[in-house]
């Protein structure tokens, strides 16, 4: 039985496992955002992830989690390349857009495109371009596990990163 704590002192009641109640406990593990994105066509098409995780170093490996209701992942999944913007402190505003609805994620956002079509978000705090390896059945979603083929580190630049729902800052470990 899953509980969940409901005071700050710590104590816990037993939860359902339903989605609200997992999502409040998965909102407890602190995440980084990603914006995976491709041009088909001339158009950028993309959307922002928290469901993104290192697998690999040799083969250079990552996966993505990617709920099977999106209707933005069959336009990508058969890019020959997509690009990974891990966003960076500030970017908040940017990574609900990205996570819309809305047709034109990209209008009014600064991005710049791969030769062969990975489309990474300008002031991100780390840029990875990556061809589809394997895709495995992970109930609601489709986990994509993705080959690294570049990567551009910013260094200095901070992560935006996702902790209940909220984006919450760094800060050094004193």
């Amino acid at each position: 039985m899953a509980t969940l704590a409901d005071d700050p002192a710590g104590t816990s009641t037993p939860a359902e496992l339903d989605a609200a109640t997992l999502r409040q406990a998965f909102g407890a593990y602190p995440t980084g955002v990603v914006a995976i994105g491709a041009l088909r066509g001339d158009e950028p098409v993309g959307f922002a992830a928290s469901s993104f995780v290192s697998i690999s170093l040799e083969p250079p490996m990552v996966a993505v989690s990617v709920a099977r209701t999106s209707t933005t992942w069959p336009r990508l999944a058969q890019a020959p390349v997509v690009g990974l913007s891990v966003l960076s402190h500030g970017q908040g505003a940017l990574c609900r857009r990205l996570a819309s609805r809305e047709a034109k994620r990209f209008d009014g956002i600064g991005w710049t495109a791969t030769p062969e079509g990975a489309v990474l978000v300008e002031d991100a705090a780390l840029w990875l371009t990556a061809r589809v390896n394997a895709t495995y059945d992970g109930g609601d979603h489709e986990i994509v596990l993705l080959e690294l083929l570049s990567v551009e580190l910013f260094a200095g630049v901070e992560p935006l990163v996702f902790h209940t729902s909220q984006f919450r800052e760094l800060l050094p470990h004193a």
